[in-house]
């Protein structure tokens, strides 16, 4: 049953004339009688001549309906406004099939297309976001940087504030991306607990050559030990299309209590967090243990006058007041802000 209805779906089944003629009841005088509309022979033409009884207008659930009168109508008439029956014209309308189909191809291939995305140029960014990825066994963190028109001064290379800030910003990101980032600015979940965040005591920086407007670097960066209370995390700054080592990093931080702003040992807790992301390896800068020479107005090169300064700062001996915009969430002056200092 479910069969035949299906096929009549798409091939329409033609009553016999048997079944006609048993349906319709015969005139006595040689009419033919279809619910209430006789049709008559016609003399001349041998065609059938369609009339309609005057006659109540049936109902229909209490609701009469009216009926046009048919008169003049043959069957002539309508077996030539019908198309000759062919094999053809029995099929049913493919035409919309056919466009579910392709809808559901484009759909599909556009969809893959965007699974299976490749830089369609060498010098396109493999990081197109800028994420950052693990790489190296899960101990280095690699991104990319595209070197911005706002980033690079007067002689078209990136600052060296640009440079600091990319350092800065894949340590956080190292942290992140590890599971280490707690609700601080690069503190761990076990740092957060005893209110404790990272501060950084010494930095060398070495740069061979500063990256121009467009270019696009990759910088790696990873962490080590550094005596008993200290962590060493080195930076490798290259350009991403050619591998030429653009600039070497190392630094050497310690936590500090963000309350009391004194420095502290690190916690059992958090040394199970961080040392089972230590590498082994040496610094990619030598350490430089020589010592800043003190300068004052007779030995400075350089003196900026009208700068405040406090005293009690656990970095050095005294430091600038500094103002809302070189604060990070911490509450806490970053090295690249001191470097913007230096500069000023």
């Amino acid at each position: 049953m479910v069969a035949t209805a299906a096929t009549s779906s798409f091939f329409p089944i033609t009553s016999s004339p048997d079944s006609i003629d048993s349906k319709n009841k015969k005139l006595g005088n040689g009419s033919t009688n279809l619910g209430g509309i006789k049709l008559k022979p016609s003399a001349s033409s041998g065609s059938l001549q369609v009339k309609a009884n005057a006659q109540a207008p049936p109902k229909i659930n209490g609701t009469t309906v009216v009926m046009t009168p048919v008169e003049g109508f043959t069957s002539e008439d309508a077996a030539s406004s019908l198309p000759p029956r062919t094999f053809i014209n029995q099929l049913p309308d493919w035409s919309m099939l056919l466009a579910a189909i392709t809808t559901i191809f484009l759909a599909a291939e556009k969809q893959w297309m965007m699974l299976d995305w490749k830089p369609r140029r060498p010098d396109m960014l493999i990081d197109p976001f800028g994420i950052g990825r693990i790489v190296q066994d899960g101990l280095v963190f690699r991104q990319n940087f595209s070197i911005r028109s706002y980033e690079i001064g007067a002689d078209r290379t990136a600052s060296i504030e640009t440079l600091m800030n990319h350092l800065q910003e894949t340590a956080i990101n190292h942290c992140k991306s590890a599971g280490l980032l707690g609700d601080g600015f690069g503190a761990t979940p076990g740092m957060c607990k005893k209110n404790l965040i990272w501060v950084v005591t010494r930095m060398q920086v070495v740069v061979d050559r500063y990256p121009t407007w467009g270019d696009v670097v990759q910088v790696d960066t990873w962490v080590s030990a550094s005596g008993k209370n200290g962590m060493r995390r080195d930076w490798l700054v290259s350009n991403s299309k050619t591998g030429e080592i653009l600039t070497r990093a190392s630094s050497v931080w310690v936590m500090m209590n963000k309350l009391t702003r004194r420095l502290s040992k690190i916690p059992e807790e958090v040394r199970g967090e961080i040392e089972p992301h230590f590498m082994n390896s040496d610094p990619v800068v030598a350490e430089d243990n020589r010592k800043l020479v003190k300068l004052d107005d007779s030995t400075a090169q350089y003196v900026r006058k009208g700068l405040t300064v406090t005293t009690g700062c656990p970095i050095s001996s005294f430091s600038i007041v500094p103002r809302w915009s070189d604060l990070d969430v911490n509450q806490h002056v970053n090295n690249v802000k001191y470097v913007g200092w230096i500069l000023e």
